[in-house]
């Protein structure tokens, strides 16, 4: 397997600074951030998306994914979702997400993660969510297959979709080839799966890995590998022992603050445990 680290932690840096960091650090690639302050896709030029390419080159760093999840160029992470009940609000979701899908392509990555279709609204049932996550997919997914780019929808504690048992619930209900699984091991760890058999369970749907650890209490609060009671060591040997081949990207981006830093430890404790 590959490792990464998301760029969602290096807000208060630039695109170029970051991916100079996260190579610096030894990684093999970095989650690239679909909005501000990086590359937001509904205002990305072919010179932003052309100065992401050479920094990735001149840094050898993979793209080990885009992150589409955040928009806080608009409200949030979770704001505007897939399941606002305002029409026109939803549509900023629904739009920012077919620029992202194009953006990708033009950096020749094959997928966006993004949120698994929000907060379910006070007002609306649990089956108003769904049907409408799935209509809001059913209007991006012509975008998709027209440039070959797969939707991973992520798993996240209080959103539509908390369970590996909810994402293959949704994932026969829309039945498409492109809707995969963005597997973040700690969201699942936090709503009580043990990430083990959850990835078991995903195993056909997942191409990209996020991993953090997460406080023994469960509570979901991204934390520094080694500090939190997830059985990283038991996971990533799950991963190994199944021909895992792809990225997993650590997920840190409470750390702001100390990002470069953090990317380092991180790195240290993947390296102390013989991982990389």
């Amino acid at each position: 397997m590959k490792f990464g680290f998301s760029a969602n932690a290096f807000r208060e840096y630039d695109a170029g600074e970051a991916i100079e960091i996260v190579a610096d650090a030894g990684y093999n690639g970095i989650e690239l951030l679909f909005d501000e302050p990086h590359l937001y896709p509904p205002d990305a030029s072919e010179d932003d998306i052309e100065e992401i390419r050479q920094a990735l080159d001149a840094n050898d760093l993979a793209i080990g994914n885009c992150n589409a999840f955040m928009l806080t160029a608009i409200e949030g992470f979770h704001h505007p979702s897939y399941i606002e009940p305002d029409t026109d609000y939803r549509q900023k979701r629904i739009d920012y997400t077919k620029a992202a899908l194009r953006t990708a392509a033009e950096l020749d990555h094959d997928y966006i993660s993004i949120e698994p279709g929000g907060p379910i609204p006070e007002e609306k049932s649990r089956e108003w969510a769904v049907e409408t996550f799935v209509e809001s997919l059913e209007a991006v997914l012509p975008i998709a297959e027209e440039v070959g780019v797969d939707l991973h929808v992520e798993p996240e504690p209080d959103l539509l979709i908390e369970t590996s048992e909810e994402f293959l619930e949704f994932a026969e209900r829309i039945d498409h080839p492109r809707i995969r699984c963005n597997f973040d091991a700690g969201h699942l760890f936090s709503v009580g799966e043990n990430p083990v058999a959850a990835f078991d369970r995903l195993a056909e749907y997942v191409d990209h890995v996020h991993l953090e650890d997460i406080p023994e209490n469960r509570r979901h609060e991204h934390t520094q590998l080694g500090d939190g009671a997830l059985p990283i060591g038991e996971f990533l040997s799950a991963l190994d022992s199944r021909g895992y081949d792809g990225f997993v990207t650590v997920e840190l981006y409470p750390y702001e603050e100390t990002a470069a830093e953090t990317a380092r430890e991180a790195m240290a404790y993947l390296e102390d445990g013989g991982w990389v």
